[in-house]
Order: C-alpha cells, then sequence, then structure tokens
C-alpha cells in the first residue's frame, strides 16, 4: 500500500519540522493524501533531473503555474509508490522514457500552496532527483509549454518561490549519493 510505503520512508527521515508535518498529515488523511481527489491537499511527487556533471538541470515551463519547474505530479493508483510516481511524471514530462531514480530515498520535502489556477489548494511534494545526459532526446508533454536544460546558476527568472534553495538542496543530496 502507498500510504504504509511513504509513512515508512518519512519515518526513516532524519527528525525535522517538514517531516514531521508530513507524517501528521499523511496519518491523519491516510490514502486521500495520495489521492488528486482526496481533498483540497495532497502528496504529489517530483523529479529534479540533472547532467552528470550536476552543472545543468532539466526543468519544464509548466502550464497551468506558469512557471520553470522540475518535473512532477500527482500519484495515480498503477504507483507503487511516491518515487514510482515521480519517476512516471518525469518520464511522461520529459519524454525521456528510460529515466531513473538516482534512489528511491526521499530528498526534498515540500508544501506549497497554489494559485486558483488548481484545482486543489495545497502541494505536500515529496522530491527526487534523477541524472540523464544533456543530449537525450526530450519531449514537450499536454502539461508543459517546453522544456529545457539549464545552467545551476542561471536559473530562468520565472521559477516558483524558494525553488533555488530547493535546488541546492537536492543537487547536494544528489551528489553525496553518486560520490
Amino acid at each position: 500500500m502507498p500510504v504504509e510505503n511513504l509513512l515508512t520512508t518519512l519515518r526513516e527521515l532524519p527528525e525535522s519540522g517538514p517531516r514531521d508535518a508530513y507524517l501528521r498529515f499523511v496519518k491523519s488523511a491516510r490514502d486521500a493524501a495520495l489521492r488528486r481527489d482526496g481533498g483540497p491537499e495532497h502528496v504529489t511527487g517530483s523529479c529534479f533531473v540533472f547532467s552528470p556533471a550536476f552543472d545543468h538541470v532539466l526543468l519544464c515551463f509548466h502550464r497551468k503555474g506558469q512557471f520553470w519547474v522540475q518535473f512532477g505530479g500527482h500519484i495515480e493508483s498503477k504507483d507503487a509508490s511516491v518515487a514510482e510516481a515521480a519517476q512516471r511524471e518525469a518520464r511522461e514530462e520529459s519524454g525521456v522514457g528510460d529515466l531513473v531514480l538516482l534512489s528511491t530515498g526521499i530528498l526534498d520535502l515540500d508544501r506549497h500552496d497554489l494559485h486558483a489556477g488548481f484545482s486543489c489548494t495545497a502541494h505536500w511534494d515529496v522530491g527526487f532527483a534523477a541524472v540523464i545526459a544533456p543530449d537525450v532526446e526530450i519531449a514537450v508533454s499536454d502539461e508543459s509549454e517546453d522544456v529545457s536544460w539549464f545552467p545551476i546558476n542561471e536559473l530562468p527568472s520565472q521559477v516558483p518561490v524558494n525553488f533555488g534553495t530547493r535546488l541546492d538542496r537536492v543537487r547536494r543530496k544528489s551528489m553525496s549519493l553518486t560520490s
């Protein structure tokens, strides 16, 4: 059951405010926390995609949000875990069918409010990462207006609040997994 998998994975993280808030939310909402129709707030899975040198990041321009962001989205009934959902979403949204997560361990937790253009009020995002070669063929999906590589130190201006901080945190953790 994905909710039990998520609770176990969250418990394995070092104690922190975000981790503890996620545990409370998922324990309280149970399976509804993982469903798009489970309420105004729910868990999403996302994937930060880096170049092998970790000097570039692949982002999509989100159609609803109107900003550049990592790949990600809602958990579907066929997903065995949030990590699997993040990997599926990254594959679908980037067009890279053989993309594989660096680890199924959680690298980032970020609860963020959403504007009225979304059908819910907040996402409890659980972040993972992948590495692909910059010359791999990428494609734009129905949910994005564009997909493009950016140098880590030259992000576009249209990114969500605190995106640079999240990206830096996930990048550092991802680099430690590959060294």
